[in-house]
Parts: structure tokens; C-alpha cells; sequence
């Protein structure tokens, strides 16, 4: 087993471990969307990122197929500066705009990952592929060893915590839920996820998810 996150990063960017992810994940980086044709595809297992001190996990459901899986790095790529605008108002980061990985971002007692390292067809991996992935995302949590809180992005992710940390019964998912895992010292969030069909429907504001983020910054003490 991995004793820093450096192993664990090169063990989860070799990882085949799920057939049907490693075809899509590939297949999509042969391909390519048109507009980023003439750009060289991540396509393999997404590894988190961030700070090694951090207090604050930012936990999302999988790749983005152009996102993540195009940049290598977890909400990079895919339009999703409503989050890093938000975490820049939060103290979270040092810019509003994230487009690709080696771009000099920095987070502060933030680390970014996902409770599925592969982008998977129709963004809706499969129970067994969840399952297969939380090992890595156990073994994240545990090197992790300031953290404090973990923001859940959308019912998968809250699900995949929710397994990963034991809890039983489980606590439903909504905006807002706030869980303490008994005997870890952590809380669990729930927030909607940022993707483009929530933030365009208003279904999350920024209002929203500033709510979100300060109250774990402010659990997580930083």
C-alpha cells in the first residue's frame, strides 16, 4: 500500500482495473471533441490534487470526458469555473479560472478528488466500478491526515463518503446536510454538484455554494 500521495498518485494513473472504463476513458481520448482536436488527451485514471495539509475535501463523482480526462486534473477543463470562482471567494484558491493542469493554481487546505478516477459513459459509472475505485479514495483520506471536512458534490459522491467512511445507517443526501462521522474527527457536507445542468438552472447558485464552502472552512478550521 502507498505510505504518501505521490505513490498513490502513480498507482491510480497505471490502474485497468474496470474494462469498460478503460475503453471509454481511451476511446475518447482517440477521438477528441472537435474543439480540442489538436490537443494530446490525459485518457487515463484522474488523481487528486491540492494541498497535503488540507482540512477541506472537495469530493465530485467521476472525470468529465473533455474535462478531466482531457487536462488530467479533476474539474479542470470542463467549464467549471463556477467552482473555482467560488473557491477563490472562499479563501480556497488563488484564482478564479482553473483551464488546464501546470497552469500554477494553488489551493489552500483544499484537496480536489472523485469517488470515480475514470470517466465513464454517460457520466454514470457502475455500482461495481464505484466499488472498485473507493479503495484509492480510503487510502486518499487516510494520507490526508489534517482533514476535517469533506464536501460531498451530488448523491454519488455523498454515497461513495458515506461507504468509504462505514456510516450506517446512512444519512439521506440533500443541499446543506452536514453529517459528523462518528470516531474520525470528520464532517460530512452535501452540496449540489457544479455541473453545468444545476448551475445554469439555478438549481445552484453561487449564493448556494459559497454557503457551503465557508461553513467548511469554518468546520474545518482554517
Amino acid at each position: 500500500m502507498p505510505d504518501n500521495l505521490a505513490d498513490l498518485r502513480r498507482e491510480i494513473t497505471a490502474c485497468r482495473h474496470c474494462p469498460r472504463l478503460v475503453e471509454w476513458r481511451e476511446r475518447t481520448a482517440r477521438e477528441k471533441r472537435a474543439a480540442y482536436r489538436n490537443e494530446t488527451y490525459w485518457g487515463r485514471p484522474v488523481p487528486g490534487f491540492g494541498d497535503p495539509a488540507a482540512r477541506v475535501l472537495l469530493l465530485g463523482l467521476a472525470p468529465g470526458a473533455h474535462g478531466a480526462n482531457r487536462t488530467g486534473r479533476p474539474f479542470t477543463g470542463d467549464g467549471t469555473g463556477f467552482l473555482f470562482d467560488a473557491l477563490y471567494r472562499a479563501g480556497l484558491a488563488d484564482r478564479r479560472e482553473s483551464r488546464r493542469a501546470g497552469d500554477g493554481l494553488q489551493l489552500y487546505g483544499l484537496w480536489i478528488s472523485n469517488a470515480v478516477r475514470c470517466a465513464p459513459p454517460q457520466n454514470r459509472p457502475t455500482p461495481s466500478e464505484r466499488d472498485a475505485c473507493l479503495p484509492y479514495l480510503g487510502r486518499e483520506i487516510a494520507l490526508l491526515r489534517n482533514l476535517r471536512v469533506a464536501v460531498c458534490l451530488g448523491a454519488f459522491a455523498w454515497g461513495a463518503a458515506l461507504r468509504t467512511f462505514g456510516v450506517r445507517p446512512k444519512p439521506k443526501f440533500e443541499h446543506g446536510a452536514e453529517h459528523p462521522v462518528p470516531g474520525r474527527g470528520i464532517t460530512l457536507l452535501g452540496c449540489y454538484h457544479t455541473s453545468r445542468q444545476n448551475t445554469f438552472t439555478g438549481r445552484l447558485t453561487p449564493e448556494m455554494l459559497d454557503a457551503v464552502l465557508m461553513r467548511a472552512r469554518n468546520l474545518g478550521g482554517s
